[in-house]
């Protein structure tokens, strides 16, 4: 029996659990400056690992929005094939 607390205790405690989203409008009928008041309060009030993780939902959904763009320009572009020749100068 000592040895199962013992263990249970030895065990890392399950990370606090991250938020879903980093931004929560609590209001929808809030003016911009309330909006903006409980932003800031929210910015303040974070605590470092949710600071953290939704940096990282940010840069996700940034490099995923760009992927997504540059393959759609490039199923664009697949269907009309243009090019120019090359001209080249030489200054001596």
């Amino acid at each position: 029996m000592e040895s199962q607390q013992s263990q249970l205790e030895k065990q890392p405690s399950p990370a606090a659990p991250t938020p879903t989203s980093c931004r929560k409008k609590k209001n929808e009928q809030a003016t911009f400056l309330e909006d903006v008041k409980d932003h800031i309060d929210e910015f303040i009030n974070a605590s470092m690992d949710e600071h953290v993780s939704c940096f990282k939902k940010t840069m996700n959904k940034m490099f995923k929005m760009s992927k997504v763009v540059a393959e759609k320009n490039a199923a664009d572009n697949k269907g009309v094939e243009s090019s120019l020749p090359l001209q080249t100068t030489v200054a001596d």
